[in-house]
């Protein structure tokens, strides 16, 4: 089932997510409407909290329309190792019509639990990097724009003011 996607300024998306205490059949039915949410939007990543689910739960898929889905569905994900710079240019579902370069690690390595519970290890280099520290951030209430400068976060939000009183 495709979910509506929260958007910023929504408060749901400052918050922090919990673990996932058991994995069954409903946080499988959770992945499985994240995973269609994120490929309609569409999205190369999408976190649980992004459609109002508070739990740790992020679905990744970095290839491109002409390649077969290299889909990553993690549970409780957690970077054990980061290294390098990248400064890329970033954008989030949850912040439409925006996008702006993020300062990241150029190569992460994460552990997760897969649907079956069982623990993977993904060794992360440039776009799944980025799209693993992305999406992991929004677990813990931080979006993209929180990496920002002073400046350019204040600039984003004036946009954001602007963009959301033409709507009324």
């Amino acid at each position: 089932m495709i979910r509506n996607i929260l958007t910023y300024p929504n408060p749901e998306l400052k918050k922090k997510s919990a673990p996932v205490a058991i994995i069954n059949d409903s946080v499988r039915a959770l992945a499985q409407d994240m995973v269609e949410t994120m490929y309609d939007a569409p999205g190369v990543g999408l976190a649980a909290p992004q459609i109002g689910v508070l739990q740790r739960v992020i679905v990744i898929d970095i290839s491109a329309t002409d390649e077969p889905p290299g889909l990553i569905v993690a549970i409780n994900p957690v970077i054990v190792h980061a290294e390098g710079e990248a400064y890329e240019e970033e954008g989030c579902l949850s912040v439409p019509k925006y996008a702006a370069n993020v300062r990241r690690h150029s190569s992460v390595v994460v552990k997760a639990l897969n649907l079956e519970g069982v623990e993977c290890v993904w060794r992360a280099e440039g776009l799944l990097a980025i799209a693993f520290q992305h999406e992991i951030d929004h677990l813990d209430g931080i979006l993209f724009v929180d990496h920002l400068s002073p400046l350019k976060r204040e600039l984003f939000q004036r946009k954001a003011r602007k963009a959301a009183e033409e709507t009324r």
